[in-house]
């Protein structure tokens, strides 16, 4: 079985472009069969991009990029994004999509979860995780993130409420100083782990 979080999709490629306006921006976006939300902005990745907390001068990691809406919209307002997928669709996809929205501080590297980003620290980082990956996927994006991330630095991420939320809150509660409920609606919460 072939999934967006595998490394090579085994769906034929088909791809759909679509134009987005989300947080006073207009992005157009190449979006491909067997990368995750074909076709459209899916509403948990819409309400991150919505809540998610930026700075000016911080250094971000899209973790599971996917064809990469979340990394290219933070890219407009922070200092450099880091870009990560297994998937190497996906990572073809996004890498397509900077270009196309004439990203300069943005790079894409492919590889699981913080492999690509090994040794490296972040102001925040902000993924929609794979939740059909299962709870040993998740539990290791949300332990792993203070390794990452500076002092005060932001885990940011976006969870169906009903598919794992209670879960994630609580393995956030047990991994970071402070967490946040940023925004929630349609059916999914955003949380920030504070480090």
């Amino acid at each position: 079985m072939s999934h967006y979080y595998s490394e090579e999709p085994g769906t034929p490629l088909k791809t759909k472009t679509i134009e987005v306006c989300i947080r006073g921006h207009c992005f157009k976006f190449v979006t491909a069969s067997g990368v995750f939300s074909f076709g459209k902005i899916d509403r948990g990745t819409e309400l991150l991009i919505e809540s998610m907390v930026l700075n000016e001068g911080w250094r971000v990691l899209d973790l599971g990029c996917g064809y990469g809406p979340v990394g290219i919209v933070v890219s407009r307002f922070v200092d450099y994004v880091v870009m990560t997928d297994v998937n190497r669709r996906a990572i073809s996809i996004a890498k397509k999509n900077l270009k196309i929205n004439r990203v300069r501080n943005a790079e894409v590297r492919w590889g699981s979860l913080y492999g690509p980003v090994s040794g490296e620290k972040f102001n925040s980082i902000i993924t929609n995780p794979p939740v059909h990956a299962g709870k040993d996927t998740l539990r290791e994006i949300v332990i792993n993130a203070p390794k990452h991330l500076n002092d005060g630095g932001l885990l940011q991420l976006v969870i169906r409420t009903n598919q794992g939320a209670k879960y994630i809150k609580a393995l956030m509660e047990e991994t970071f100083t402070e967490v946040r409920e940023l925004a929630k609606g349609s059916g999914y919460r955003v949380y920030a782990g504070i480090a």
